[in-house]
Parts: structure tokens; sequence; C-alpha cells
């Protein structure tokens, strides 16, 4: 990655990168999407990340990676313009265009106003495409858009003169360095819960991709908080790409779906001895699991049915690898998936061992489980198991 310098009229404070040539084809031809639109939105975040990330790690150290994880991405480009980057305790978000003006940053409100999005910097960016490069050409923090900027109402989005942004990015690294005391954040209000009929009909309602711009068509604080839940917001996704609601009961019997297999969810066989004690007898189960870090330790998390697969009562069960122990204080936690409690959801490691788990018998309708574990894993987000 190096500065492009060709260009003598624009500020030169101002950021250029490369943008790598394996990525101009590569990134159009990645995941798909439920319009020309947000297909094009996709491939200018995914140039935007192929640039700024390697520059980030060579000239900052900075072991910066997509927020909340890269599997991610798609259902978010689906529904919103801008890529969020974790490094540490910092977040910045990237909002790439290729408009030719930049006497305005705009900011779409999600990245603003959703609680589990807001982010302590706003990278403004251009794309030049002819050019194969982008432009970081000034940034701003959330409290500044919080406070100071302008909010368009049609599109839902905070604004900002040009002028009002830093246009040197090394001023940011500076203060990082420093370590000054920036209020980098402001405060925002929580998002109400959605019941469970309202978050079905909304995904059924904007899941069609006849609705060109869904962030537009309900109130905010109701298309937020239908974002913020990792679940939700993918099977707004799939929906829009004409994906069917995948089970686990089918995964078992057909295969992990492509989706799934994204967030690292694979299919296989496990042993158990089953009769007597000392019987050689050996039964398969057929487990659906997928490769966990926490804490920088490698795990497994399993779901499998206990019995027939009819009998709807699956295990789920967290697993230290071989010869490794979960640590004491880990949980495993089970929520509906409008993410409610219930009777026996949760199991904490007492002493170090290797496995945890739960079992949970479900009735004869289709019902949705999310999992989170504690300390939380590594690139976690919200995801929906189906049964």
């Amino acid at each position: 990655m190096t500065f492009n310098t060709s260009s003598t009229l624009d500020n030169s404070t101002h950021l250029w990168l490369e943008i790598p040539e394996t990525e101009l084809e590569r990134s159009w031809l990645s995941q798909p999407f439920s319009t020309p639109n947000r297909r094009w939105v996709a491939y200018l975040n995914r140039l935007t990340l192929s640039a700024f990330l390697p520059w980030l790690y060579s000239e900052h150290g900075a072991n910066a990676k997509p927020y909340p994880n890269q599997a991610a991405l798609p259902s978010i480009w689906e529904a919103v313009n801008g890529t969020a980057i974790s490094f540490g305790d910092t977040k910045m978000v990237l909002i790439p265009t290729e408009a030719l003006d930049i006497d305005e940053f705009r900011v779409p409100q999600e990245w603003v106003d959703i609680p589990n999005w807001v982010a302590d910097y706003y990278l403004a960016v251009q794309v030049n495409l002819e050019e194969k490069c982008i432009r970081i050409w000034g940034y701003t923090t959330h409290a500044q858009l919080k406070n100071s900027a302008s909010y368009d109402a049609f599109d839902k989005a905070y604004c900002l003169d040009s002028e009002e942004l830093i246009s040197n990015l090394s001023i940011l690294w500076l203060s990082q360095q420093l370590c000054l005391d920036v209020n980098t954040r402001a405060s925002v209000a929580p998002l109400p819960e959605l019941p469970l009929a309202q978050a079905q009909n909304l995904i059924q309602r904007l899941g069609n991709p006849n609705v060109i711009i869904p962030r537009t068509q309900i109130p905010f604080i109701t298309w937020g908080a239908l974002l913020q839940h990792g679940g939700w917001r993918q099977r707004l996704y799939e929906q829009r790409q004409g994906q069917q609601q995948w089970t686990v009961a089918e995964w078992l019997q057909n295969g992990v779906s492509d989706f799934a297999q994204r967030f690292g969810w694979i299919t296989l066989d496990t042993q158990a001895a089953s009769g007597a004690r000392g019987s050689n007898v050996i039964e398969t189960s057929p487990t659906i699991a997928r490769r966990l870090t926490i804490n920088e330790k490698q795990c497994e998390l399993r779901v499998l049915p206990q019995g027939n697969i009819r009998d709807r009562i699956w295990r789920f069960e967290l697993r230290a690898l071989p010869g490794e122990l979960l640590a004491t204080g880990v949980k495993l936690r089970l929520l509906t998936e409008d993410l409610q409690p219930f009777e026996g959801n949760e199991v904490q490691v007492r002493n170090n061992i290797e496995s945890i788990y739960l079992e949970v018998a479900l009735g004869e309708s289709p019902e949705g489980l999310v999992w989170e574990i504690e300390p939380t894993p590594d690139n976690f987000e919200l995801e929906i198991l189906y049964f």
C-alpha cells in the first residue's frame, strides 16, 4: 500500500491508498445482493477495506478487523453503506462514495444511533476507480456528529460540511499515541425491543427485493432495533436474496447452507459409546459445529439431537479442544429468538473441565434459539439457529 501523490489539486494532507489490482475483479464477483445498487455499495466497501486494512497494519501495527466480523458484512451492506473496523478498544467506520463532490460528509443514521454500532471515528472515503485508489479526505468523531452535524430526515443521515472535518488522519494517530483525553463518543438512547411477531412481519415485508430502500420504509427506532439484532439482520439479508429459512435438522440431512458456512458452521459425526460400561458398541450422532476463540483459546460449539431428530430434543455443547480444558467461569447461555431467557437456559464452568452443555426440548412449532457465551468469543455476533 502506498500513498498516491499524482494529484496536486487536492489537499496534500489527504491520505491516498492504492486498491490492490486483484481486488478490482474479485470484490465484484463476491456474494449476491438484492439489487444492482446494493451490489455496487458492497463493491465500494470491499475495495475500501482492501486498501485501508493493510495500510493500517503496516503503518500503525493495528491488527484491525471488520466489526462485528467478516461474515456479517453482506447483511450490513444490504441495508446500509459503511464498514466498521475495530482494533483494541477503538472502532472506526469507513463511509465510501464515488461522488466527486466532497463538500459534505454524510453518515447514515444507523452508524450513529444504533448503540452497538457506535464508533469512535468516522472516515470520509472517496473511491476513484479510474485511478484505482481511495482517498481518505477527512474524519470526525461520534460526539461531533451528534453535537454539531445537521440531520437529514429524508435520507436519514447526519451531515457535516467538509470544513468541519479533520483532513489529516495523522492527527488521529497522534492523539492516540499521546493518550489524549478525547471524548469521541456521545450518549445514544437505547432502542426498543421488538416483539417476535413484529420482527418476523418486518422481515417478511422488507425482505421483498422490490422494496428498494427498506431503511426508509419504517420509523428509524423500529428499523434500528431490527438491525441491531444480528440474527434478524442476517435473516432479512437472506430473505432479500430469495433464500429459504433453513433449520438445523435440514442442515444435518442436506448439509450446512452456504450462508451458515460463512459463519463457520460445518457438519460432522460425533462418536460415543452406548450400552453398558465397557461396551464396544459405538454410535455416531450427526452434529453441526463451529470453532470459536475465547480469550485466545480455541474451543468448539456443537449442536446435536438427542435421540431421534423428530423428538426435538437438542444439546448445545461447548467443548475445549483435545488436551485443553474450559476455564472456570465460562458460561453457555441460550435465549429465545427475541432474546428472552427461560428456565434452565444457562450453564457455567465451576472447575476446569473439558465441556459443558445444555439440553432443550422444543415444541412442535418452529422455533429459533440464540446462543451466547461469556467471555464473548472473538468476532461474535448474535445469530439465530432455527429448529
